[in-house]
């Protein structure tokens, strides 16, 4: 158990002590006041022998009044500050938790960044690589080259060189995925920016997408100009797109996050793009579909209880190396115990 724990289950303890004995105190008092007030009736009746005691009586009950008076004073001033220690306790304990989640949070996207870094310098050097160059002039040996690098990168489902029109003139995976050779892809954002890129150091990386080519799987496409010659001022000729397998990588991610005792029953780590949409669960529940609502712009990193009294922390992308990263967020929500 954790001190903030430990803080709020005495202070528990010590507000169960203080109503038993302030119970007892009244109890106690109660029969004072019963035990005066028969004595005065008795002393009454036994005349002038009984004043002296009516006055033993009548202090008596003046005690009780006074211990009845510090009891109840006791009984405010005790629950004040043992409701503001354990809020206080509360409060400590929330902040360790939520610190917490957002250190997983942070780690969680770390992790992505760092391997989609790896993609960003994958697609930079591949683009000057002698076969891709020539692929948009003559695609004869491109496909064989892709598919040497494929069976190095397992990360890829695919590698595809576009000409200048935008027609995929190569492919790494011809056999699994025939309707890629020869198809349009001119209108598709990667291939447009791909070609607007102003030299060999750019690069374009897009949001999650499923890519219906690629029987719908669920990819981070990667894309930069090939140019002529490999030269990185080179004119565009063509492009390269690569394709990384984003579920079961995303899903290795978000289900390797280090949780501790039993909270991986009540825990769930997402992924989650700049329009909050979740890309990645450790539940493998609205990918792709479920919208969580992002913090304001200038949050990058924090944590909040909900009414629901779920924990939630999140952190953005703080990107890595010359990776910048795409506005992401890891957002780690945990229900409580």
């Amino acid at each position: 158990m954790s001190r903030p724990e430990q803080i709020i289950e005495l202070t528990g303890k010590v507000s169960s002590v203080v109503d038993s004995k302030i119970r007892d105190i009244n109890t106690i008092t109660g029969q004072m006041r019963t035990l005066a007030l028969n004595a005065l009736i008795e002393a009454a009746r036994a005349g002038d022998a009984g004043r002296g005691f009516a006055v033993v009586a009548n202090e008596v009950k003046e005690i009780s009044a006074q211990i009845t008076q510090i009891s109840a004073e006791m009984s405010r001033e005790l629950s004040g500050s043992v409701a503001e220690l354990s809020e206080l306790g509360r409060d400590i304990l929330d902040g360790i938790r939520g610190q917490r989640l957002i250190d997983l949070a942070l780690n969680a996207i770390d992790i992505i960044d760092r391997n989609l870094y790896e993609r960003s310098c994958d697609v930079r050097w591949w683009a000057t690589d002698s076969a891709v160059v020539d692929a948009a002039a003559d695609p004869a040996h491109a496909s064989q080259r892709l598919g040497v690098i494929l069976r190095s990168y397992t990360v890829y489902l695919d590698l595809w060189v576009a000409d200048a029109t935008g027609r995929v003139v190569a492919s790494g995976r011809p056999d699994r995925y025939p309707g890629v050779l020869g198809s349009d892809v001119s209108g598709e954002d990667w291939f447009r920016r791909g070609m607007a890129t102003r030299s060999g150091d750019d690069y374009v990386a897009c949001d999650i997408a499923t890519n219906p080519i690629l029987d719908h799987a669920q990819v981070a496409t990667y894309a930069t100009a090939i140019r002529e010659g490999g030269e990185a001022n080179g004119k565009p000729a063509g492009v390269l797109g690569i394709f990384f397998d984003w579920e079961p990588q995303a899903k290795a991610v978000v289900s390797g996050i280090r949780l501790a005792g039993d909270e991986a029953a009540r825990t769930r780590c997402l992924l989650v793009d700049a329009r909050g949409r979740v890309i990645a669960a450790s539940d493998g529940k609205g990918i792709m579909s479920e919208t969580i609502e992002l913090p304001s712009s200038d949050e990058a990193t924090g944590s909040r209880i909900t009414a629901a009294g779920e924990a939630i922390g999140f952190a953005r992308t703080p990107g890595y190396e010359t990776y910048p990263g795409l506005g992401w967020y890891g957002v780690i929500v945990q229900k409580p115990a």
